[in-house]
């Protein structure tokens, strides 16, 4: 008797909910089955090389810090480019991730915008520094432009995330005293999601001073290419060195952010 009420209780099973996952989980187990594949995947050549391995990182201790002025200044020029990166994103971010917002632009004006920044999203930064040095020539400015197209992409795209999901309320309340639309957003919309806008320019600021360091790499100035230059040429010790450098102050500069971007919040 107990078992049958326990069975009458019970919620009767959803056969078409439960084929479902199971559809999905095998696609997702395909997937991986076949990206394995193509990526050459090989755990144990971890286990076989593993000598290999240890002589290299054996050859990076202990770090050369001899010519550390030098590594220095060259850090300084890279967090230059991630200043200015950072600062013609943000500037062009602003206007194009209200213009990619549904809620905000009519469809003939968002979709296009969205697929423009898709493509500069789409495109590594290090791409877009090589095209830059071919057109400005090396040093520093391909570098700000390479991380100024392509960060434009991810931060209008979050930008815009952020306007989608604001209250409609408020912008009503503007547009019930006869503002204009230009108003509207700058009272309406820019208040509800300005907050969230400074956390993800700092966030993206901290990633660009990453990537500063790997546009230099293709000539785009900073410690990129002093790092580059160093590993090719099998100076392993002060190629620790930098990487110590740029740890350190990319360390420092992530915790700045954070506590800036909990201020804000």
């Amino acid at each position: 008797m107990e078992a049958e009420m326990k069975m009458a209780l019970q919620p009767p099973r959803d056969l078409r909910a439960e084929t479902c996952r199971l559809v999905i989980w095998g696609l997702v187990l395909a997937m991986l089955a076949w990206a394995w594949r193509g990526a050459e995947m090989k755990p144990m050549a971890l286990v076989e090389q593993g000598g290999n391995i240890l002589t290299l990182i054996s050859d990076f201790f202990p770090p050369d810090f001899t010519d550390w002025r030098m590594y220095v200044e060259e850090m300084i020029v890279t967090l230059h480019v991630a200043i200015w990166g950072t600062l013609l994103v943000v500037i062009c971010a602003v206007p194009l991730g209200i213009m990619s917002s549904e809620n905000i632009a009519p469809w003939w004006i968002c979709q296009p915008v969205r697929r423009l920044m898709d493509a500069a999203r789409a495109i590594n930064e290090m791409v877009f520094a090589m095209m830059f040095v071919v057109a400005v020539g090396l040093g520093p400015f391909a570098g700000v432009l390479a991380l100024w197209v392509h960060t434009t992409g991810t931060l209008a795209k979050l930008f815009s995330e952020a306007v989608e999901a604001i209250e409609v309320s408020p912008v009503e309340g503007v547009r019930s005293t006869g503002a204009s639309f230009l108003e509207e957003i700058i009272f309406g919309v820019i208040p509800q999601v300005f907050p969230l806008w400074i956390s993800y320019s700092l966030y993206r600021f901290e990633a660009n001073v990453r990537s500063a360091t790997v546009v230099g790499m293709v000539g785009a100035g900073g410690i990129g290419m002093v790092l580059w230059e160093l590993f090719r040429s099998f100076n392993f010790q002060q190629t620790c060195a930098v990487m110590a450098i740029i740890v350190l102050v990319v360390t420092l500069f992530d915790l700045l952010s954070q506590r800036l971007r909990k201020m804000v919040l």
